[in-house]
């Protein structure tokens, strides 16, 4: 129970410093201009480098800071850019996927196995079958219908995403950029 709490009460004392708060700033900033250059491959299915910020807010901050971040991002990036209409349960994958990402990232290691992982367990569990839920409640379209296609796009953006995110991560850690905000290699412990 500890191993499952410790980095809970850990991350949720991430909020005391002004450093996270301006990071989470930046971040936001960066992931909202990066969210702009969003590719749509069809109505439903778009490929872009917007959750990039959102990760990397996940692995620097953890699973209390990240989906408070994740959800505030959602609902910004929303109001700045509106693309069909808005659905809280993205707000909740956002959320739950920051989550998930901060409990197999924060002061851990950086390795690309467990990247894979964590992006795994998100890709099947909040894109593929919550975000297909998601769009048939909003478009009207039967889930079935939707499901083959996001699957596809997203077991294959998979791998991809995790190996950016890895490399993304591992070159500002060596550039010692995540000393700047206050945060000193994988154990990142203040």
């Amino acid at each position: 129970m500890q191993k499952i709490l410790a980095p809970l009460v850990s991350s949720r004392n991430e909020l005391k410093h002004v450093s996270t708060i301006t990071s989470c700033a930046m971040f936001g900033a960066l992931s909202v201009v990066l969210s702009y250059y969003t590719i749509r491959l069809t109505p439903n299915l778009k490929i872009g480098l917007g959750a990039l910020p959102n990760e990397l807010v996940d692995y620097l901050f953890g699973p209390v800071v990240g989906p408070l971040f994740g959800g505030a991002m959602d609902i910004i990036k929303f109001m700045l850019n509106p693309d069909g209409g808005f659905m809280p349960g993205f707000t909740f994958n956002a959320m739950l996927a920051a989550f998930i990402y901060g409990m197999f990232l924060y002061q851990k290691p950086l390795s690309l196995k467990r990247m894979l992982a964590a992006k795994l367990i998100v890709v099947v569990l909040c894109n593929m079958l919550l975000g297909t839920l998601w769009l048939s409640m909003l478009n009207g379209k039967a889930w079935i219908a939707l499901f083959p296609a996001r699957a596809v796009k997203n077991l294959i953006q998979w791998p991809v995403d995790s190996l950016l995110f890895f490399m993304v991560a591992k070159a500002l850690e060596q550039a010692g950029a995540f000393r700047i905000i206050g945060k000193h290699g994988p154990a990142h412990k203040r």
